[in-house]
């Protein structure tokens, strides 16, 4: 009898859902347009925020075929209470904190479904991903140098999600930064 997801352990879940890179794929897009219109039904009474972040939403750079959807909320809107909307409609709470809650859509038993999702439950201005994504998309070069180091990261991490995350970090909170100075208080 196999293991739920719920009680596999993290070394047999990252060795059922290993790092994936591909090639950029413009029906990420349309799957992230799709999974917002249905947040946006499930949190119909909530002022939110939704925005496409993580390399699905960088052009033309090989990234893990995940949709990464950042969704931000007013402050006197209790997580707690989207995290049980979300739950109730197909998500599933991985890891959160008092300010930050993690969900995935699209992990099976079996491996990954055909669309996966990662969904960032944050508060209004927690949003420093979309800084990273703009200073990608306007500046090609250093989306190729982001892609060249996701590539080399790749196999070395595919079965440890959270140290190939933290190899990238230092890359991230550089352009990040330097987004932060470009645009000021874009967001």
């Amino acid at each position: 009898m196999s293991k739920s997801l719920s009680e596999m352990t993290l070394e047999e879940l990252w060795a059922l859902f290993p790092i994936i890179l591909c090639e950029h794929k413009n029906c990420w897009y349309d799957w992230y347009e799709e999974e917002k219109r249905e947040i946006t039904t499930i949190l119909y009474d909530i002022d939110l925020k939704i925005n496409h972040i993580g390399s699905t939403a960088i052009k033309s750079i090989m990234a893990k075929p995940i949709i990464d959807i950042l969704v931000e909320i007013p402050k006197y809107v209790f997580m707690t209470d989207i995290k049980e909307k979300l739950e109730n409609n197909g998500y599933t709470c991985m890891s959160e904190t008092e300010n930050r809650k993690s969900f995935n859509k699209g992990y099976t038993d079996k491996g990954f479904a055909e669309k996966v999702f990662h969904l960032h439950l944050r508060y209004f201005g927690d949003n420093d991903e979309l800084y990273f994504r703009d200073y990608m998309n306007s500046y090609p070069i250093f989306a190729h140098e982001y892609e060249i180091l996701k590539c080399s990261l790749w196999k070395k991490y595919e079965h440890n999600r959270d140290a190939y995350t933290e190899a990238k970090s230092s890359f991230v909170l550089k352009y990040t930064k330097c987004a932060k100075m470009e645009y000021g208080k874009r967001y």
